[in-house]
C-alpha cells in the first residue's frame, strides 16, 4: 500500500474539535477513494461508503427533505447493518459531483455534528447549476494530488533517515554527499518518468517495466478524454480534447507561452473560443496555469497578466506519455535536454503547485525570461530551471541586478548545493521538493 500524506491530513481533521464536513478534491485516479476508504476502515467503528457513480440508486437518499432526522431514516433503511453511533461513524460520499443533493446535505451534517462526513469528487464544477445551495462555511476543502517526490521515495523504499539527511542539507544550504546526490538525481529522473499517479507507481514498483507503466499512463489520458466526451456538451468536446492534446506541443516550444491559435492552427480562434474548455481541464485537476508578470515584484497577484500564461500537466508522467516514443528512456538515461526542457520545467511546476504556491513566470519582449517567480516568505524569488548542460542564466542575473532588485535567486540544475558570487543559490532539481514551504492540504 502506498503511504500518502493525505492520511495525516485526514487524521488531523478527525482529531479537530467542532469539525466541518471534509471535501477532498482532485483529478481522477490520484488515490482519493483508496486513501479515504483505508483511513475509514482503520479509524472508525462504523462506516458507510456511497459511490454515486457506482451506486446511482443511492441518490434517492438525498432527494426531498434533507433534515438530519429524515436523512438518518433513509440511510438506516439502505444500510441496515450499520449502527449510526455519534462520534464513532464515518459517512463517505464518493464522487459527490454526481449527486447535487448530497452536496447540499453537507450543511445539514455539519450543523448536526454527530457524524463525521467526508465527501470526495473529481469534477466538482460540472454540475454547479444543479446544486441548489452550496454549503459555504459548512465544509473544509482540501486538494489531493498525484504522489509528490517524497511520497515516491517512500514507495521506492528509501529510508526516512536518508530523506531527513537530504532535507536538512537543503534547508541549511550545505553540500550533499556525492554518492547520495547521484542516487537522488537518479530517483528524480525516475519520478519524472513514472509520475505520481498511484496505478503507474504501483505498476512500476511491481514490474520495473516502463512499457507497462506507459500503458497505464496512456490509459489514464484516455480516461480524461472520455470524461470530456461524457460531461461536456457536443460543441465543447473537440475544443477541450484539442486543448489537452496541445499541452505537450506547446511545452515543446522554446517560448512555452500557451498560444490559442496554435491549438488547431485556427487563425481566428482566441480566448473566446477556447478559454472555457481550457478552464474545464483546470477545474478537473488535469492542468495548471502559470501566469506572466508585468513586473517580478510583490504583490505578485497584482502583477499577473491574466491573458499571458503557460499551461502545465499536473502529472509529468502523463505529459511524457503524450510525447513521442523514447522520451522516457532518454530522461532515465540523463538526456534532460530532450523536449527543450519542457519536461523538467513541468516537473518543477508540479512541485510548486502541490505546495500551494501561486505559479508565475516573468517574460519581457522575448529576450528576458525567468521560469518561475514565487513569493517565498515575503520575498520575490526568481527561479531558473536548467535541464541540460547549459548553465548560463542571463535573465536570472538581470533580475538580480539593480534594475529589478529581485532579492533572491535560485537555479535548479544538475549540480550540488552552493551559492555563487552573485548570491544565486544552486540546487539539484530534486531539491525543489524540500525547498518550498508546504501550504496545501493542511487544515
Amino acid at each position: 500500500m502506498l503511504r500518502r500524506k493525505m492520511t495525516d491530513i485526514l487524521l488531523e481533521w478527525k482529531r479537530s474539535p467542532n469539525k466541518k464536513c471534509l471535501l477532498v478534491m482532485g483529478a481522477r485516479q490520484v488515490g482519493k477513494t483508496y486513501t479515504i476508504d483505508d483511513f475509514a476502515k482503520k479509524n472508525y467503528k462504523n462506516y458507510v461508503n456511497i459511490n454515486f457513480e457506482l451506486s446511482k440508486e443511492k441518490k434517492i437518499i438525498f432527494e426531498g427533505d434533507l433534515d438530519i432526522d429524515t436523512l438518518l431514516i433513509k440511510l438506516s433503511a439502505h444500510f441496515s447493518g450499520v449502527k449510526f453511533e455519534p462520534g464513532k461513524t464515518l459517512i463517505f460520499l464518493d464522487e459527490i459531483q454526481s449527486c447535487p443533493g448530497a452536496r447540499v446535505a453537507l450543511k445539514t451534517f455539519t450543523i448536526d455534528g454527530r457524524f463525521d462526513v467526508i465527501a470526495s469528487g473529481s469534477l466538482l464544477g460540472l454540475n454547479y447549476k444543479e446544486v441548489s445551495s452550496y454549503p459555504v462555511g459548512y465544509e473544509t476543502a482540501v486538494w489531493m494530488y498525484p504522489l509528490d517526490f517524497e511520497e515516491f521515495l517512500w514507495a521506492y523504499g528509501i529510508d526516512t533517515k536518508v530523506i531527513e539527511y537530504v532535507s536538512g542539507k537543503i534547508s541549511n544550504r550545505e553540500e550533499l554527499d556525492g554518492s547520495i546526490l547521484k542516487k537522488l538525481e537518479e530517483y528524480f529522473r525516475l519520478y519524472m518518468t513514472v509520475g505520481g499517479m498511484p496505478e503507474a507507481v504501483n505498476t512500476f514498483l511491481s514490474t520495473k517495466n516502463m512499457g507497462a507503466v506507459l500503458k497505464v499512463q496512456r490509459g489514464i489520458v484516455r480516461g480524461y478524454m472520455n470524461d470530456i466526451a461524457k460531461y461536456l456538451p457536443y460543441s465543447e468536446k473537440q475544443k477541450a480534447q484539442s486543448c489537452l492534446l496541445s499541452v505537450p506541443v506547446q511545452l515543446s516550444k522554446r517560448n512555452k507561452k500557451f498560444i490559442y491559435t496554435e491549438i488547431e492552427s485556427k487563425k481566428n480562434a482566441g480566448s473566446r473560443y477556447y478559454s472555457g474548455s481550457l478552464s474545464w481541464l483546470h477545474d478537473a485537476g488535469i492542468i495548471s496555469f502559470c501566469n506572466n508578470l508585468q513586473e517580478p515584484a510583490l504583490p505578485l497577484a497584482a502583477n499577473r497578466v491574466l491573458d499571458s500564461f503557460k499551461v502545465y500537466m499536473k502529472d509529468t508522467g502523463l505529459l511524457i506519455s503524450m510525447l513521442e516514443e523514447g522520451t522516457a528512456a532518454a530522461i532515465i538515461s540523463e538526456n534532460l535536454d530532450i523536449n527543450e526542457g519542457g519536461v523538467t520545467e513541468n516537473a518543477i511546476a508540479g512541485v510548486i503547485d502541490r505546495k500551494g504556491l501561486m505559479l508565475n513566470y516573468f517574460e519581457k519582449k522575448g529576450r528576458l525570461e525567468v521560469d518561475f517567480v514565487l513569493n517565498l516568505g515575503g520575498v520575490a524569488t526568481a527561479i531558473e530551471v536548467k535541464s541540460g548542460k547549459n548553465k548560463q542564466s542571463i535573465s536570472l542575473d538581470t533580475l538580480m541586478s539593480d534594475k529589478y532588485k529581485v532579492k533572491r535567486g535560485m537555479k535548479l540544475e544538475t549540480s550540488n548545493i552552493f551559492t555563487d558570487e552573485m548570491g544565486v543559490e544552486h540546487y539539484p532539481l530534486f531539491a525543489s521538493e524540500f525547498l518550498f514551504p508546504e501550504s496545501v492540504g493542511h487544515l
